[in-house]
């Protein structure tokens, strides 16, 4: 059998801590997989910048639609200089260039963390990944944003039947495997056209899928109901920018970004991402919570057939979460990420097999 094959790019600021830590107990589960593990690695943003002069270069993106599965560190795309200088956010080239449809996006709550919703829930959000609002992804030449006169700025917004269709479909599979429930999350009311179109795909793929409860909610309802009663909701079905913005709520209500996990997924390829940014801040200084890329990195091996070393990274993370001197600094813990993640990789090597 080929040896499982990952590329891993560590990114900018805390990126390169926290992409070493996830492979730290990749590597600890590596025992519990099929397959041999292999890891390479390659740069992206500012220091491929500085090396090559682009932040992402065209052979980092030959190697991560050569590898089984690819694990994205942050990057500070807000900082870097102009497209044409160079300065493209490596995020939304894998996305666009490996066809990354699908952006699945849990939000949990863990026993001995306290949730800001007081409230224990486990949802999924599956977020349409390449078309709506954002500019760098929804067209096939130039941006879907552009200034005809001074003083007034347009956004286009593109949906297709194609691209809500898959990323339905996504969310189906997803509700079939959890509790059975799907929302269709919109604002058909005034975007008539362009959410009644993804209205449609989703409620025909709900007639092909009987067994799986469906509905519909408006996303300004959808956000309050998050707050309130995050646990009445399974599979959120969303586009682009709703499933951005109602994720990173999901993720703050279970307890912050930190510790929630993201996979990018497309038809032959699939990218484990952290939900968070880069932290330049803190980069250096053992502080960094690794716990959404390491999260992340569990949901790549699920989707690549390792579900015995998946299990163990979320079993490991979950009761490294439950105690105060098991957890990071940032979650009142007494741990650096260092320590964080020896624990972590002692926690998979000591569960039972």
């Amino acid at each position: 059998m080929s040896p499982l094959r990952l590329l891993a790019l560590p990114g900018d600021g805390i990126g390169p801590e926290i992409t070493a830590a996830t492979q730290q107990v990749l590597r600890a589960a590596a025992p519990l997989m099929s397959r041999e593990l292999e890891i390479a690695e390659a740069q992206i943003g500012f220091a491929a910048l500085a090396a090559s002069g682009t932040t992402i270069p065209d052979d980092v993106i030959a190697q991560a639609k050569a590898a089984d599965g690819v694990i994205l560190g942050p990057v500070s795309h807000n900082d870097y200089p102009p497209v044409a200088e160079g300065g493209r956010n490596p995020s939304g080239v894998l996305r666009v260039g490996l066809e990354l449809y699908a952006n699945i996006r849990p939000a949990r709550t863990y026993d001995g963390l306290d949730a800001p919703t007081r409230r224990p829930f486990d949802l999924v959000v599956a977020r349409e990944n390449l078309e709506g609002f954002y500019a760098d992804r929804n067209m096939h030449e130039g941006g879907g944003e552009f200034c005809p006169v001074p003083g007034v700025a347009l956004a286009m917004r593109k949906i297709t039947e194609e691209g809500s269709r898959r990323i339905a479909r996504a969310a189906f599979r997803l509700a079939a495997e959890r509790q059975g429930r799907v929302t269709a999350i919109h604002k058909a009311n005034v975007m008539r056209i362009t959410d009644g179109l993804f209205l449609r795909v989703c409620r025909e793929e709900a007639a092909r899928h009987p067994k799986i409860a469906y509905d519909e909610l408006l996303v300004d309802a959808a956000a309050a109901h998050l707050v309130r009663h995050p646990d009445r909701f399974d599979v959120l079905l969303c586009t682009n920018m709703f499933g951005d913005i109602l994720s990173d709520l999901a993720s703050e209500l279970s307890g912050g970004l930190g510790l929630a996990g993201s996979l990018n997924v497309g038809g032959t390829h699939a990218v484990a991402q952290a939900q968070h940014g880069s932290a330049p801040d803190i980069a250096g200084q053992d502080r960094a919570n690794p716990t959404s890329l390491i999260l992340s990195a569990a949901m790549l091996l699920r989707h690549l057939g390792e579900a015995p070393a998946a299990d163990a990274i979320e079993a490991a993370v979950a009761r490294a979460l439950a105690a105060p001197e098991t957890r990071t600094g940032d979650l009142g813990g007494a741990l650096g990420t260092a320590g964080y993640t020896e624990t972590l990789c002692t926690l998979i090597e000591k569960a039972p097999r």
